[in-house]
């Protein structure tokens, strides 16, 4: 046997103790062993997953701030104790830097794609004893689109994130070369392209009569207020924002949100309360009583969504998409177990492990009969999973006890094993796995005939 055999071999006599490390909380988010509210859906099950650009890849690489700035963006250990327990991070709103639409939180959310910031949850301290959510925004683009927050009431997006880690969540006081990481991260965060915009904003390339007129539209002065036009918020040549805050009669001062993009950012307006642009046409036009024809509002409509589309705005998820995060998150490792950073190689172990863990779940295990097949492929994906969890433990022991010829030691075998071995492992039970769409839609009607047992019993 090879010695990678032979270590998965050792492995199948050791998985009990690896019980000890945890389980990732998949949906539905339910019962009495959540923090979370019953019925809470964090959309976990997602096959197709928003895509995520960054500015630095288009010219190189992401840099080590960067990087360590994901792996914070997604640890729930930045944040307080009840975010801790329920696994929730950053990343848990703001998927993959984009807007989580389907997540809602019973008392936390008006409806899907909405949270109330300063609700008695997360930070009771911090709870205004007003039930007021607010849309989630997605953060591509963010280095443009000062201030921040829903009002505008952040300057700088460090602040901003230093409020939402500590006010909103009640998490401890981060370190300054986490917040940087953090907003180096954020600001890396691209718009998706979009071939339909060309210099200054303006629609460009093959474009529709209705996409044309509504462009017309678009910066025609309002009749009761010639001083005001849509463009005149939202400015083309800047993003499709002024980086100002306007009462439009929704309920007080809210910041331009950008139309970039916004064809997957709905629902729309500061706490989520229309669902698509029609709607959003419809409120400007009764407001400010624009007299739009049916023909206007069509045409305004197809101009948003030719301003608010995206190339590849979704990719579907799977083994390689998650190890390729993972393998970033662990680049932060081979710069802090040299430096023998105990802070970060904890916080990198520690969300790393939780990844690993989280997609050991997408292969389930012998016990789950909603799955027939490929048993021995999904006890060696799992095993070999599991043995990263391991040796990542085995890494911060080892820079926690000073022991950095060991550390370098094990993060080598860690590489290697991510590098061939368990890639191979997993495509091999990949069709096994909750990746596969079939497996994927069985194992969830499931486990929701299970939840509506449990419900009806109680």
């Amino acid at each position: 046997m090879t010695s990678l055999q032979l270590r998965l071999a050792a492995l199948l006599s050791g998985v009990i103790a690896l019980a000890l490390l945890g389980r990732a909380v998949a949906f539905p988010v339910d019962g009495d062993k959540t923090v979370l509210p019953v019925a809470t859906e964090l959309n976990e099950d997602a096959l197709d997953k928003p895509r995520e650009v960054f500015q630095s890849e288009r010219t190189g690489s992401k840099s080590y701030l960067v990087n360590l700035g994901d792996l914070a963006f997604n640890s729930p250990g930045l944040l307080g104790e009840v975010a801790r327990q329920a696994s929730v991070s950053c990343g848990t709103c703001h998927v993959n830097g984009a807007n989580n639409a389907k997540f809602f939180m019973p008392k936390m959310s008006s409806r899907p794609g909405t949270f109330d910031t300063t609700g008695p949850l997360f930070n009771p301290k911090a709870n205004n004893l007003a039930f007021d959510p607010v849309r989630i925004p997605s953060l591509r683009g963010a280095r443009y689109l000062a201030p921040y927050g829903a009002d505008g009431r952040f300057a700088s997006l460090r602040d901003f994130v230093h409020n939402v880690i500590t006010s909103e969540f009640a998490g401890p006081e981060p370190s300054p070369a986490t917040l940087d990481a953090i907003v180096a991260y954020i600001h890396d965060i691209d718009f998706l392209p979009n071939p339909s915009l060309g210099p200054a904003g303006r629609l460009a390339g093959k474009i529709t009569e209705p996409e044309r007129r509504g462009e017309a539209l678009f910066s025609r002065p309002f009749p009761h207020d010639p001083a005001l036009s849509c463009a005149g918020c939202h400015v083309p040549s800047s993003g499709f924002v002024d980086h100002q805050q306007h009462d439009i009669g929704s309920g007080g001062l809210f910041k331009t949100p950008t139309l970039r993009n916004a064809d997957f950012n709905a629902p729309y307006f500061h706490d989520g309360r229309f669902d698509n642009f029609s709607q959003v046409v419809d409120y400007f036009d009764q407001t400010f009583q624009l007299s739009l024809s049916a023909q206007d509002k069509g045409d305004l409509v197809a101009y948003l969504t030719a301003v608010g589309d995206g190339v590849q705005p979704y990719e579907r998820d799977g083994a390689g998409a998650t190890l390729k995060e993972i393998n970033d998150f662990s680049t932060v490792l081979a710069t802090a177990i040299p430096a023998g950073d105990k802070d970060i190689v904890a916080l990198a172990v520690d969300t790393i492990g939780r990844e690993l863990r989280e997609l050991t779940e997408q292969y389930p295990d012998r016990k789950n009969t909603s799955v027939s097949g490929g048993e021995q492929q999904r006890v060696l994906a799992r095993n070999g999973l599991k043995e990263l969890v391991l040796t990542l433990r085995r890494i911060e022991m080892a820079v926690a006890a000073g022991r950095s010829a060991d550390a370098t030691t094990e993060f080598r075998n860690y590489r290697n094993l991510m590098a061939a071995a368990v890639p191979a492992l997993l495509a091999s039970a990949e069709p096994w796995s909750l990746f596969n769409q079939d497996v994927h839609d069985q194992h969830y009607a499931a486990l929701r005939q299970v939840m509506r047992s449990k419900h009806i019993s109680h």
